[in-house]
């Protein structure tokens, strides 16, 4: 096919896309694409009010909220929850979200939804005043669009990552349908938006540079603006959508991923969710070394001459053997397992600081070893482990893990989901986690609740 007859391709899928979701966010979602969009929004919110605890996010959300605009619009997710301009505070909420690694994810491709996502819809919900009903519609509307632009147009390997590359389309597309934009001003804030996209290489995280969790920060602000200047007739090309990707970033291009089966199969039924304060790439050999762990009986770690971790190639890029900051180990694989083994947890204690320099853990990640899992199988089985502990009296131990857990095909429970909320944020907010716990059961009365009455009655009471 020719790029003109691709071009021409991508225009007629992408006016059926915006189309849909205008209508759609109008309309009642199905009870299991409902109740999984509140839960991916109190994971996510979760996510925030852990990551508002971080040294770093207080000192950056403390500089937003000295510069913010007059008129306060929109809550920050942490400590007594102040209210700044839209654009303040979702950029506040948007560089805690990713911190800990503990936002939900897409698993059909490299994409963080409810992160680009719900940063500006929360910001734009609140002074509009959206019942919880209407703000659910927004957020499962928002994340299908999100992750079909991830699907349609795919990396051939981990260059740019997915926070760089998907944060301004996804925030564009949640405040625009939190506006309420017609198909053409929606088109117009969401091609804006992408030709501000930013090309933040995937390393970025391996070397734990901390500027790649404020890329979803930049990313809600650049989607906020990019909805207010096509309201005023200032917006993208009608092809710069695919361009960018397919022409600058030399991506794929999957056409079908773009309108086929809209409102049949929903994206937010295909995220997973993490209780392990680390990249997706790296949970299947920490369910590995659990496992492990738990049958080792007398063996000793400290008898361990190698580790060796066979996994796929989005695995194999976490390979940094001695982290310097809490981003590069939650983007290790040696650190990982290593903490993992020594401290029994792979929560946020594995990755926090002291870790990092920890002298039995820094002992045990430099006998691990990376290598390549032999049967790599499609998705869901695409991010399989094997771990093999090699002791010096030559025997050895192995577990595989095909694909980890909190994925569709090993999905968490509620309650798991609900213990981890509370972990996050009963601390800060002791109310916020059986609030959102009623919006998960769907109860009537919260449905129909204000987002702007919830988060007083919830944060504030």
């Amino acid at each position: 096919m020719t790029t003109n007859a691709s071009r021409e391709l991508y225009l007629s899928k992408q006016e059926i896309l915006f189309g849909w979701a205008t209508r759609a966010a109008a309309q009642p979602l199905p009870e299991p694409v409902r109740r999984r969009a509140a839960i991916i929004l109190a994971d996510d919110i979760g996510a925030m009010v852990a990551g508002s605890l971080e040294p770093q996010v207080k000192q950056a959300q403390r500089q937003l909220e000295e510069k913010s605009l007059p008129g306060k619009e929109s809550t920050i997710f942490a400590t007594t929850a102040p209210r700044l301009d839209r654009s303040s505070a979702a950029c506040a909420n948007g560089i805690a979200i990713t911190w800990c690694e503990l936002d939900e994810g897409f698993r059909n491709a490299s994409c963080h939804a409810g992160a680009y996502t719900l940063p500006a819809l929360l910001a734009e919900a609140e002074p509009r005043n959206d019942t919880l009903d209407e703000l659910l519609r927004l957020v499962a509307v928002a994340y299908e669009l999100t992750t079909r632009f991830a699907l349609a147009f795919p990396f051939p390997s981990l260059t740019v990552h997915p926070h760089a590359a998907f944060a301004t389309i996804g925030a564009a597309v949640a405040a625009s349908l939190a506006r309420r934009h017609d198909a053409r001003t929606l088109a117009s804030a969401v091609t804006g938006a992408a030709s501000m996209t930013f090309a933040g290489p995937f390393d970025t995280a391996v070397e734990g540079s901390l500027v790649r969790n404020g890329w979803t920060a930049a990313g809600a602000w650049i989607g906020l603006r990019a909805s207010d200047w096509a309201e005023i007739g200032i917006g993208g090309g009608a092809t710069t959508i695919y361009d960018v990707f397919t022409q600058s970033f030399r991506t794929g291009f999957k056409p079908e991923a773009l309108a086929d089966t809209l409102g049949v199969q929903w994206s937010v039924t295909n995220g997973y969710h993490k209780i392990f304060a680390c990249c997706q790439y790296a949970h299947s050999a920490v369910e590995a070394t659990l496992e492990l762990l738990g049958r080792k009986g007398e063996r000793r770690l400290e008898d361990i001459e190698e580790i060796v971790v066979e996994t796929g190639p989005g695995g194999a890029a976490l390979r940094t053997v001695e982290p310097e900051t809490v981003l590069a180990a939650k983007f290790s694989i040696p650190h990982a397992v290593a903490a993992t083994a020594r401290l029994g947890t792979a929560g946020a204690r594995a990755f926090a600081f002291e870790t990092l320099r920890d002298r039995d853990i820094s002992a045990l990640r430099r006998r691990v070893r990376l290598g390549s899992y032999a049967d790599l199988q499609p998705p869901p089985k695409d991010r399989p482990a094997r771990v093999v502990w090699k002791f010096r009296d030559g025997t050895e131990m192995s577990e595989v893990r095909e694909s980890a857990r909190g994925g569709a095909d090993q999905p968490f429970d509620e309650p798991t989901l609900l213990a981890k909320l509370a972990d996050n944020a009963a601390a800060t907010f002791p109310a916020l986690p059986p609030a959102l716990a009623r919006v998960i059961r769907g109860e009537p009365a919260s449905l129909g609740e204000r987002w702007n009455a919830f988060l007083d009655g919830a944060l504030r009471c």
